[in-house]
């Protein structure tokens, strides 16, 4: 039996409940031994110039993940080549881990734009998909390729994003209930998006 991995990855700027729940319902499915939560350095798809250091990122998910014993923080994509397209980083870790078979994690709101990702095909001759499912989400538009490939976990997702914390910090209000306190502790004493 080959070892099965999840490849979670993210900006998480800052990381969230939310990213936390989903990474759980990734876990409870039993489709995945292990969780590898990516850092991307900066996503390709993301022109904002103001992402958090590199560094703080990676602190605030080794707090925010140190109590789940099957998720391990992965900073493979530092040291790939730039941009950090899905694809090259899934390739790297294949041929690092020929044991291992990897499924990529992302929510079921993701999955409905997933065709517009860059090499996305190439991608699904990789590894299958796992999502996390979202109410109300309608895969009417979702192409039978990219479904067949899919495996859904259940889940009930937090109305909790990454921007909006971003903004309340800004505006100095607490957002103590969206993130752990570590990772608040850290935005605190760091004046992050202040």
């Amino acid at each position: 039996m080959t070892h099965r991995v999840g490849l979670f990855g993210g900006t998480f700027d800052p990381v969230h409940n939310g990213h936390i729940s989903i990474a759980q319902s990734f876990i409870d499915s039993s489709i995945i031994d292990e969780l590898w939560v990516l850092l991307t350095p900066f996503p390709p798809h993301k022109q904002e110039k103001s992402t958090t250091s590199y560094q703080t990122r990676l602190d605030m998910l080794e707090v925010a993940f140190s109590g789940m014993e099957k998720v391990k923080i992965n900073t493979v994509e530092n040291s790939l080549p730039k941009p950090s397209y899905s694809i090259q980083t899934i390739r790297h870790l294949k041929k690092e881990y020929p044991d291992t078979t990897f499924f990529y994690c992302l929510g079921e709101d993701s999955l409905a734009k997933f065709h517009t990702w860059k090499f996305y095909d190439k991608i699904l001759e990789e590894c299958e998909l796992l999502v996390a499912q979202r109410p109300g989400v309608s895969h009417d538009e979702t192409e039978d390729d990219i479904l067949s490939q899919t495996h859904f976990v259940s889940h009930t997702p937090l109305d909790i994003s990454s921007s909006d914390i971003r903004s309340e910090a800004k505006k100095k209000t607490s957002i103590r209930e969206e993130v752990p306190e570590e990772v608040a502790l850290i935005i605190e004493n760091e004046q992050l998006y202040s």
